[in-house]
């Protein structure tokens, strides 16, 4: 095990909590390996009724991946970055298939590896200071984590305008999209957490939800989407970018032109990537989806922009990336489909 991650049990309640708080409690391949066993041994323990999982600190549920570990194996060349995908990945799906309820207190920052602790769960709890985001393309990589699965069934246009544009989502808009299925104010948190302990839970969904009502509350309205967002409900990409140029409507021209400017700043050949990636995940069951990550993932350790994009924005933080293409029209087609090449061992899943 790992002080990185700390295991407690609370009655019939299993307690996961990340604890690199001042990494925002970014995840490492020892967190995942240690998630997965514990979760495993939970899950055929009669004595454990419900998985609730946490971030250590007041900033952060979890911000993502150790990508630094991943650029620096890109550069290496070495094992680390594969060794890390398979793990969280096979946890991904661990706990999208749970048997027993499963709840992510997702307050604070939920970005990358956190949306995959979080989005797959029977039971996401925001709290007021819930961030979401899928920035990938900002470093030259793509939503992972499940997202290519989840993204596209949140609706095409919210999903392609999330994973392309990596827009960030407080508190209301993670719930109205059902990100969140549930909202419970952040001081709160702990006396939930405490009740559920109290409570005889039994692994099935009854007692958690006779636990949580008495503490969900309404969230605030959140500001409703302007008409723009249909630009992202397009076919293919240069439909996407050419929508959002052509909206100069006083009602949602400033929003297109806003989006299209965060569109601009992202690596070009990562966003065609995940266009299609998000493309093909519609049509895919869960496992499928996370298969076609795991050759994403390999691949993208030989595509110069997620190096590049991590040098700018963590490394060296000028924020200035080269990326190996100006704009989506110098995008080299056949670039974006070697990136789908399956990689030659698939995808080990935990059962």
């Amino acid at each position: 095990m790992t002080n990185q991650i700390h295991f407690e049990v609370f009655g019939n309640l299993g307690v996961i909590t990340l604890n690199r708080p001042k990494a925002l409690n970014a995840l490492t391949t020892e967190m995942c390996a240690a998630m997965t066993k514990v979760m495993l041994a939970w899950q055929d323990d009669d004595r454990i009724g419900a998985v609730l999982v946490e971030g250590a600190g007041a900033r952060a549920f979890c911000a993502g991946g150790d990508i630094i570990m991943l650029h620096d194996s890109a550069k290496a060349g070495d094992a680390r970055a594969e060794e890390f995908w398979r793990t969280e990945y096979a946890l991904n799906d661990l706990i999208h298939r749970y048997k027993k309820p499963y709840i992510a207190m997702i307050d604070g920052i939920v970005m990358g590896g956190g949306v995959g602790l979080s989005v797959h769960g029977r039971l996401r709890v925001a709290g007021d200071n819930t961030l979401f985001a899928m920035p990938e393309t900002g470093i030259g990589y793509f939503p992972d984590v499940g997202g290519t699965y989840f993204l596209p069934r949140l609706g095409r246009a919210i999903g392609n305008w999330l994973g392309l544009t990596g827009a960030r989502l407080k508190t209301a808009q993670t719930c109205a999209l059902g990100i969140a299925n549930v909202y419970i104010p952040s001081n709160r948190h702990e006396a939930f957490k405490i009740a559920l302990g109290k409570a005889e839970l039994d692994g099935l969904d009854g007692p958690v939800m006779d636990v949580i009502k008495n503490y969900v509350r309404k969230p605030e309205m959140p500001d409703t989407l302007p008409a723009a967002i249909s630009a992202f409900d397009k076919d293919t990409l240069p439909e996407i970018f050419a929508a959002l140029r052509a909206d100069k409507s006083a009602e949602s021209g400033a929003w297109a032109a806003k989006q299209l400017s965060f569109l601009e700043s992202k690596s070009p050949l990562a966003v065609y990537i995940t266009f299609e990636a998000l493309r093909r995940g519609a049509g895919f069951d869960f496992r499928e989806a996370m298969r076609q990550e795991l050759d994403l993932s390999l691949n993208f350790l030989h595509i110069p922009d997620f190096v590049e994009g991590v040098r700018a924005a963590v490394i060296d933080k000028d924020r200035n990336p080269k990326w190996t293409a100006a704009s989506i029209e110098d995008v080299d087609l056949n670039e974006v489909r070697a990136a789908f090449a399956q990689t030659p061992k698939e995808l080990e899943f935990l059962d």
